[in-house]
Order: C-alpha cells, then sequence, then structure tokens
C-alpha cells in the first residue's frame, strides 16, 4: 500500500504572491479542504478582496517580498494569527519581456529581487521555524524556462533555473530533516503574466486551478519535481538526450522558440509590463 495522503485541515498556509492568479487559485483550494490560509501580496486591496471572495477566514497581508524584514514579519504575523507555519508557498513572480540587449537593468534588478532573492530569503525563514518542530513544507513556483532557455526572457529563464538549483540543493540539504521541498514547473499559465504569449503545439497552456491542483496534490503526496502538465517532463528529457543541435532545431520547428518573443513590445502586455515596472524592490538587503 502507497502512503496515506497527508491531511491539509487545519494546516497553517502562507501564500506569497496570493491576490490572484496561481496563489489565489491554490489559497482557494486549501481552504476549502481546511487548511487556515494567509495570502500576502503587494497589492493588498486585492489581497483583501481575494481573501473576502474566499471565505474561510483567509488572512490578508500586504507584502513586498523585496523587503526582507517585511518578509519575516508576514511570517511573524501569519505565525501570532494562525499558529506555527506548516506550508510556506513562493509564489510571487514577474515577467518583464524585452531582448537581451534591450533590457533595462532596473528590470534585471526587480526579477533577481522578486524572482530569486526573495525565494531564498523565504526559504530560509521558513526552514527555521519548521526544522526545530521536524515537519513542514516549502513549494517554490519555478517554470518550464527554469530548465530551458527561451528568446526574449533570458534574465527571468535565469531567475527560473535559479529557483530550480536552490530547491535542488535545499532539498538535499534538508533530507531527514522532516521539512519537504517541492519545486513546481509549468508550462504557460494562462494569467496576466502570459498575456500577448505566442503559441506552440509542443507546449500546452494551463489554468491557474490546474497548477493549484497540482500544488495541493503535492502537499497531499510530497513529491520534489511538479510538472504541470506532467508530460513535461517526459518532453524535457527527450530534448536533454538529443544532441543540442538536434534538439534545438525540434524547439524552433515546432515554434516554442517564439512563445515569449511574440509577447516583446506588444502592446497588449502594456499594462501588466507597467505594474510590473511598479513592483520596483525594497532597498534594504538581509543582514
Amino acid at each position: 500500500m502507497g502512503e496515506q495522503p497527508r491531511a491539509l485541515h487545519g494546516r497553517v498556509v502562507a501564500i506569497t504572491g496570493g491576490a490572484q492568479g496561481i496563489g489565489a487559485a491554490t489559497a482557494a483550494m486549501l481552504a476549502a479542504a481546511g487548511a487556515r490560509v494567509a495570502i500576502g501580496d503587494l497589492d493588498g486591496r486585492r489581497a483583501e478582496k481575494t481573501a473576502a471572495e474566499i471565505g474561510h477566514g483567509v488572512l490578508a497581508i500586504r507584502l513586498d517580498v523585496t523587503d526582507a524584514a517585511g518578509f519575516t514579519g508576514f511570517l511573524d504575523r501569519v505565525e501570532n494569527e494562525l499558529g506555527p507555519l506548516d506550508v510556506l508557498l513562493n509564489n510571487a513572480g514577474i515577467m518583464p519581456l524585452a531582448g537581451l540587449d534591450d533590457e533595462q537593468d532596473a528590470a534585471t534588478h526587480r526579477q533577481l529581487e522578486i524572482n530569486l532573492r526573495a525565494v531564498i530569503h523565504g526559504t530560509r525563514q521558513a526552514v527555521r521555524r519548521m526544522r526545530p518542530r521536524g515537519r513542514g513544507h516549502v513549494v517554490n513556483i519555478a517554470s518550464m524556462a527554469g530548465k530551458a532557455g527561451f528568446p526574449g526572457a533570458a534574465t527571468y529563464c535565469a531567475t527560473k533555473h535559479g529557483v530550480v538549483g536552490f530547491s535542488e540543493s535545499a532539498r538535499l540539504e534538508l533530507r531527514g530533516s522532516g521539512v519537504d521541498i517541492s519545486c513546481v514547473m509549468p508550462a504557460v499559465v494562462r494569467t496576466e503574466l502570459a498575456v500577448g504569449l505566442g503559441e506552440s503545439p509542443a507546449i500546452k497552456t494551463v489554468t491557474a486551478e490546474q497548477v493549484a491542483g497540482a500544488i495541493v496534490g503535492t502537499l497531499r503526496h510530497p513529491r520534489f519535481d511538479v510538472y504541470v502538465p506532467r508530460s513535461l517532463d517526459w518532453a524535457g528529457r527527450i530534448t536533454r538526450v538529443l544532441p543540442r543541435r538536434a534538439g534545438e532545431w525540434i524547439v524552433r520547428a515546432l515554434g516554442g522558440d517564439r512563445i515569449l518573443t511574440a509577447g516583446v513590445g506588444s502592446p497588449v502586455r502594456t499594462e501588466y509590463e507597467a505594474r510590473a515596472v511598479e513592483s520596483a524592490p525594497h532597498v534594504d538587503h538581509e543582514a
């Protein structure tokens, strides 16, 4: 017999970037399953609106993940109001698109701070709380871009590769501690972040709810690699065993190299790109 699924009822879960998209969908599923959920988001008003829509006593807190002290304080408040932290979902992220030589330094900095450094800080703070208790689960949202490179988003891909590598190392370091690490690698998710992108028959788009379902599944049955859809895993393995030129030819033939470049400079991404610009990182750094 396989292991019994872990119960979600009563577990305390903190979600960054939880006001919309994957974060909101996951919060709704976990709250419906009886978890005690807190969502943090830079847009505090939207977080409050999302929490009210979900119900089940979901806690909404304004959170700038690039403010290290503020992120730590967010987790402190979650524990003070809901109880000891069982799960941290590092979900907050941005994806401004630009050619390699056109990307502004500020955009590079924002992505590194939000997509990578905040994940490292959040994971570290969660582990410091979980390891002494001998239990806990950190789920880091990466992307298929964490396993491959895509033109038009070099820095974004670098940050997601960083999340995968960091999560791999953390998993090995925490072996036997009772603290689990999972890395979620979805295809293109049909949220605001993906507006204006191209399409490829080789890469299926997925919904935020599908990704949320996979996250909930790995909380019930912990595993490290979480691909959404699962076929991404096999597709990646096949292209990696081929000679590089052959693998890249297949990707180009199927239009995979144009998925993100189609969104570079797209007028339909104007609103999203402007919001990403507004998410300027906090200037202070963790001591």
